[in-house]
């Protein structure tokens, strides 16, 4: 199995797509290797693109903000996107961009194995569960035929970016992180009662 090192590397070297042009820096993931719970966005935005780490720019200060209300830290989690480069002007990835990128982030979740995805925002969401609207679906887990053959729980929320433009979803994003603890205990106690 590839170690979540080795992705990195091959995402910094990445010539796939018509993204690489552009970028300052790739922005592979960053957090622990243990991590229980994944934490997926669209794609690196300026500041993402200047550091070479995911969400550290206003939205990133968010993330964290929620994490902490958790009694969690960005070290406690992993965090990628669905694309590894910025996208121009921040627009939306292509389609071939995005399977372009698809097999390193694919090879995340294998390495890290997490009990519960997180899909921040619609274009991570319809990766994982397709034909959703996110205001129907965030804020309720949803097990998938995912990446290990139906495992995998995925749990949409909006994208941290959308309490920057309206505030009023600083409360609908507070309360969807709230019930993360809860279903991460609910997973764990499903997969030990599985265990033969």
């Amino acid at each position: 199995m590839t170690t979540l090192k080795e992705i990195e590397a091959q995402c910094r070297n990445c010539k796939k797509c018509r993204l690489c042009e552009g970028r300052t820096n790739s922005v592979p993931g960053a957090g622990s290797a243990k991590a229980q719970i994944m934490f997926i966005g669209e794609g690196p935005g300026k500041d993402e693109d200047l550091k070479g780490e995911p969400f550290v720019g206003a939205a990133g200060k968010f993330l964290n903000e929620l994490l902490a209300s958790i009694n969690l830290e960005r070290e406690d989690v992993y965090i990628a996107n669905v694309v590894k480069c910025r996208p121009p002007g921040n627009r939306d990835p292509f389609p071939e961009e995005i399977e372009a990128c698809w097999p390193y982030l694919e090879s995340q979740i294998e390495a890290i194995q997490p009990e519960l995805i997180v899909t921040l925002g619609r274009h991570s969401m319809e990766r994982f569960l397709p034909g959703l609207k996110i205001s129907q679906a965030h804020g309720k887990a949803k097990r998938y035929k995912g990446i290990d053959g139906g495992k995998q729980v995925y749990y949409p929320m909006y994208h941290p970016a959308v309490a920057l433009y309206n505030g009023s979803y600083r409360g609908v994003l507070t309360e969807d992180m709230q019930r993360v603890p809860k279903l991460l205990k609910k997973i764990k106690d499903e997969n030990l009662n599985k265990q033969p």
